[in-house]
């Protein structure tokens, strides 16, 4: 019987290397490919086959849903795996509507995974059971914005640095240090899958987020 073949994409070497020895360590499992972001991981597509990715959430440049939906298209009939630090369902929901068969968190166990990655190899589908609940009320609804999913804070620190202000300027005027609005600006980011200040401005422009 072949073996599964994995491809890992995630930004974190140390990641990449425990999830390798994990799978490799599995009778029917062999990693074959590994990519540090999405531009890398396109290539790696390209030159290797591969049953299954498993795939981080958020990689520098070309991530997140823009990703799996690029994957889709140039490779319709590769399951996508998604193990990632984001719990909330409706990013989950999001995801399984790009395409991906599975999404799983970073903390399930390892042999959670290994099920996991076995069953979206063969052809199924697979979510996290801990997110279950949650999920199935979420996947059926209109499609929700990336901005819905900030918590009140990183919304207010979105809406000020859309209106122009410094980062110091707003952590004076939410009674916050620096390092902390800088800390929700980083969540931020990450949730709206944004790499510049540009794009941040860009993205409010779009949605018409406004300090008020």
């Amino acid at each position: 019987m072949n073996p599964i073949h994995v491809i890992l994409a995630d930004d974190h070497s140390i990641v990449r290397s425990g999830l390798r020895q994990l799978l490799d360590s599995i009778d029917g499992l062999q990693v074959v490919g590994e990519a540090a972001n999405g531009e890398a991981l396109m290539e790696v597509l390209t030159g290797t086959p591969a049953d299954i990715l498993l795939l981080d959430l958020s990689m520098p440049g070309l991530s997140g849903v823009d990703l799996i939906n690029r994957i889709r298209h140039t490779h319709p009939k590769l399951p996508v795996m998604v193990l990632s630090m984001h719990a909330e369902a409706p990013i989950v929901a999001r995801v399984l509507r790009a395409g991906a068969s599975g999404y799983a968190t970073k903390d399930c166990d390892p042999g959670t995974l290994v099920a996991a990655v076995r069953r979206v190899a063969e052809g199924g589908r697979f979510i996290d059971p801990s997110l279950v609940d949650s999920v199935v009320f979420q996947v059926d609804r209109p499609e929700s914005q990336p901005h819905d999913l900030l918590s009140p804070r990183e919304r207010e620190v979105l809406e000020r640095i859309a209106a122009g202000q410094a980062l110091g300027d707003i952590a004076d005027e939410l009674h916050l240090s620096p390092k902390t609005v800088s800390t929700h600006k980083m969540r931020l980011m990450q949730k709206l899958n944004l790499q510049t200040n540009a794009d941040l401005l860009k993205y409010a422009v779009r949605h018409g987020i406004t300090n008020g």
